[in-house]
C-alpha cells in the first residue's frame, strides 16, 4: 500500500470498494492505457469492467439499483481510476453529474425513468452548458428553447461536451423566456432539459447532431464534441424537475460536485506521476549512483510528495463537506484549484526527472504530461476558481466597522 494519500476513518465498506477499484486499476487500465491513448481509442472493455463493478451506480440510492454511496466514496474512486488513466475518470464523471442531477432535482416520474439503468449502466450521460463562444460565462447562452404546445423547440450549438458521442442522455442547458418577462437576470431564465438519444455522431434523432470527435491535445480516448440543436422537440416532462428556469442553480449544483471529482483527478494523476518519477530516480544512474541518490532529486521528490499529500486532503475535505449538507462551494473550488494546479507542478517535475526520455512517447510520463492542462480550465478555470474563493470568503469575512 502506498504510504501518501491515505484517507482516516474509513468503514470497511469504503476500503474494501478502494481496494478492489485499485486492483483494477493495476490489471486493466495501467497497463493499455498508453496504447489506447496513443491511438485515441475509446476504452470499450476497461468501461465494461467498471460496469461489471457497479461503479456507474456508486453513488445512486439503493432504491434505483445503485450502491447509495457517499461523495467521498466517489471521490476516492475517481482518484484512484484517473491514477490509471485521467481519461476513464472522465467517461464516469459526466454520468456522476447527470444522475446527482436527476437524484437531487428531478421529478419522482424522472428518477423512476432513468436512475435504474443508468446504475445499471445501461444509460450513459453528458451533460452540456458552454458554448462555442461562451466560455466560463455561462450567463452569455443563446440557445434557446421556445414552447409549443406540450411541447419545446431547441435551437443553439453546444461546446466541449465529454461523452457527447457515447452517452444516451445529455442534460442540456438553454434559455427559456416562458414566465420570465424581458429584464429577468439571465440565470433565472434557464432550464435544463434531459435529452435522450442514440449513441454515436451524426443525427442521432430528429432536429440533433452530434458532429465527430473534437481532437485534442491530450484526454484521448474519451470523446468530446459539440452538439447542434435545430428544431429539436422535447416534450414538456423533460424539463428537469418539471419547472422552468431552475436550470442554472441545477447546473451549478451539479458542477460543485463535479469540482471535487475534478479535485480528485488531479490527486490522482499527481500521485502516479510521483510513482513514475520516484521509481525511475532509483533506476537512472548518472555519476556512478542513482539519480535518487542526489540532493536536487530528493528536494524534488519532497516537493512532488507534499503536494499530492496537501491536494488530497483538501479534496476529502471538501467532500466530506458536501456529504455532511453543507455548503462547500469554498471548498470545492479550492480544493479544485489546488489540485489542478498542484497536479500540472508534480507531473512536470517526473517529466524533468526523466530527462530526454520524459519527451518519448515509450514512456507513461509523456501521456501525463498532455493530460494534466486539461484539469486547469475542465469545470472552471483557475481564474473561475479564484473568483469563486474570494467572493466566498468576504462573505465569512465581512467587516463590521
Amino acid at each position: 500500500m502506498a504510504r501518501l494519500a491515505q484517507t482516516a476513518g474509513l468503514t470497511d465498506v469504503q476500503q474494501e470498494i478502494l481496494s478492489t477499484v485499485r486492483d483494477f486499476v493495476d490489471k486493466e487500465i495501467i497497463p493499455v492505457a498508453t496504447e489506447l491513448e496513443h491511438r485515441d481509442e475509446y476504452p470499450q472493455a476497461i468501461v465494461d469492467g467498471l460496469k461489471e463493478l457497479g461503479l456507474f451506480g456508486l453513488m445512486i440510492p439503493e432504491e434505483y439499483g445503485g450502491l447509495g454511496e457517499s461523495l467521498l466514496t466517489y471521490a476516492l474512486c475517481v482518484e484512484e481510476i484517473a491514477r490509471g488513466w485521467m481519461s476513464v475518470s472522465g467517461i464516469i464523471n459526466t454520468h456522476f453529474i447527470v444522475a446527482y442531477m436527476l437524484k437531487q432535482h428531478g421529478t419522482q416520474e424522472q428518477k423512476d425513468h432513468f436512475l435504474p439503468r443508468m446504475a445499471a449502466g445501461d444509460i450513459r450521460g453528458a451533460f452540456s452548458m458552454s458554448e462555442p463562444g461562451l466560455g466560463s460565462d455561462v450567463s452569455a447562452i443563446t440557445s434557446k428553447a421556445v414552447k409549443d404546445g406540450d411541447e419545446y423547440v431547441l435551437n443553439g450549438q453546444k461546446m466541449w461536451l465529454t461523452n457527447g458521442g457515447t452517452s444516451s442522455l445529455v442534460a442540456v442547458l438553454v434559455r427559456s423566456d416562458e414566465g420570465h418577462p424581458e429584464g429577468t437576470a439571465p440565470h433565472k431564465s434557464m432550464t435544463t432539459f434531459l435529452v435522450e438519444k442514440e449513441p454515436g455522431f451524426g443525427e442521432v434523432r430528429p432536429g440533433l447532431t452530434i458532429p465527430g470527435k473534437i481532437d485534442k491535445m491530450g484526454y484521448k480516448g474519451v470523446d468530446t464534441t459539440e452538439l447542434i440543436m435545430d428544431g429539436l422537440r422535447i416534450p414538456a416532462d423533460r424539463v428537469l424537475g418539471g419547472v422552468t428556469g431552475r436550470g442554472f442553480y441545477q447546473m451549478m449544483d451539479g458542477v460543485e460536485v463535479g469540482r471535487v471529482n475534478v479535485a480528485a483527478r488531479g490527486c490522482g494523476v499527481a500521485q502516479r506521476a510521483f510513482e513514475l518519477g520516484v521509481q525511475y530516480a532509483q533506476q537512472r544512474h548518472t555519476f556512478g549512483k542513482a539519480i535518487a541518490q542526489h540532493q536536487a532529486i530528493q528536494f524534488k521528490l519532497a516537493e512532488m510528495a507534499t503536494k499530492v499529500e496537501a491536494a488530497h486532503a483538501m479534496m476529502v475535505n471538501a467532500a466530506r463537506k458536501k456529504d455532511s449538507g453543507e455548503r462547500n462551494d469554498l471548498e470545492a473550488g479550492m480544493a479544485k484549484y489546488l489540485a489542478s494546479e498542484y497536479c500540472k507542478e508534480v507531473v512536470e517535475d517526473a517529466f524533468r526527472i526523466h530527462g530526454g526520455y520524459g519527451f518519448s512517447k515509450e514512456y507513461e510520463i509523456e501521456r501525463l504530461y498532455r493530460e494534466a492542462p486539461m484539469l486547469l480550465i475542465g469545470e472552471g478555470t483557475a481564474e473561475i476558481q479564484k473568483m469563486i474563493i474570494g467572493r466566498r470568503l468576504l462573505e465569512e469575512y465581512r467587516f463590521q466597522g
